[in-house]
């Protein structure tokens, strides 16, 4: 079975916003589909986009689980941005939670080696 996975994010100032989600990613968007949405293929068939859609910004949850984490939270500490909250979990898996200007979650995953 294929999976594909398009994952969105309302966002009310979509300036504001795409400029933290290029902090946050590390790059620009892959495309813009149009004048509100911005898109980033985080791997192959698996994209995370914003959109300008203000009377929903702050609800959407994500995590995305990467295989280096100390790696990835460091690149993103170093583009000056942090968590605001860490969490490990009895099993081990660690997680970095940070919030967009809106209140959006985007948690990065790390299960141990």
């Amino acid at each position: 079975m294929a999976l594909y996975l398009f994952a969105g994010i309302p966002v009310s100032g979509f300036a504001e916003a795409l400029k933290w989600y290029e902090q946050l990613l590390g790059s620009p968007p892959t495309f813009f589909p149009n004048d509100t949405e911005a898109v980033w293929e985080l791997a192959e068939h698996r994209s995370m986009y914003i959109e300008h859609l203000p009377e929903r910004a702050g609800h959407a949850m994500h995590t995305i689980i990467v295989d280096d984490f100390d790696a990835t939270i460091a690149r993103i500490a170093e583009r000056g941005l942090d968590p605001v909250t860490r969490e490990t979990y009895s099993n081990g898996v660690r997680k970095a939670i940070y919030r967009d200007p809106d209140g959006n979650e985007v948690g990065f995953g790390g299960v141990p080696a």
